[in-house]
């Protein structure tokens, strides 16, 4: 069982319950998910979606998906069925893991960090962030990375307002931005 998940169901869990005065054990809000995505953009050459692929794979411990494009778009000469990036979808114990090591390892190496954005939530109580540069990560070899690449992190939580998945969030130790500040 991941650190995280143990510190979610011993501290996290109580914390929330007598905040906001849940009866169910059932309404309490929680990740269902984390989507790990990047784009290759108009690169469509075989080598960064070999390179990418094996980069997202070792940062989040499962094998990454090719995403291919969904219709023609002319002006980008893109084809249908063409591919345009890598995707990785964690959940339970992965989650949890990916979750202990970005907080705990990854963000705080990050350059001139303070704090990740809190404008990043939908409405609906997911939280999304990019990442400009995937070599704060421990798993990547700086001397095989041959081409600078970003990440897009998406949680999804079963919070049904961004004031919910905010606190939960908070309480996980994501580190926000102070209001203001960025």
């Amino acid at each position: 069982m991941p650190d995280m998940f143990k510190f979610f169901k011993e501290s996290v869990i109580p914390k929330l319950k007598e905040k906001r005065n849940y009866e169910n054990p059932m309404q309490i809000p929680k990740l269902s998910k984390i989507i790990i995505s990047t784009g290759i953009g108009t690169a469509f050459d075989k080598d960064a979606f070999a390179e990418a692929k094996k980069n997202i794979t070792a940062i989040t411990g499962q094998a990454a998906l090719i995403t291919k494009s969904k219709k023609d778009i002319s002006n980008f000469k893109l084809r249908k069925g063409q591919p345009v990036g890598i995707m990785v979808t964690l959940r339970n114990e992965r989650m949890y893991e990916f979750l202990d090591r970005l907080v705990h390892n990854v963000l705080p190496q990050v350059r001139d960090f303070r704090g990740i954005s809190p404008k990043g939530f939908d409405g609906k109580g997911n939280y999304s962030f990019g990442m400009n540069d995937i070599s704060v990560f421990t798993e990547i070899d700086l001397d095989k990375l041959k081409r600078p690449m970003g990440i897009n992190i998406c949680m999804v939580t079963t919070a049904k307002s961004n004031e919910e998945a905010k606190e939960l969030l908070t309480l996980l130790e994501m580190p926000f931005a102070k209001e203001g500040s960025k």
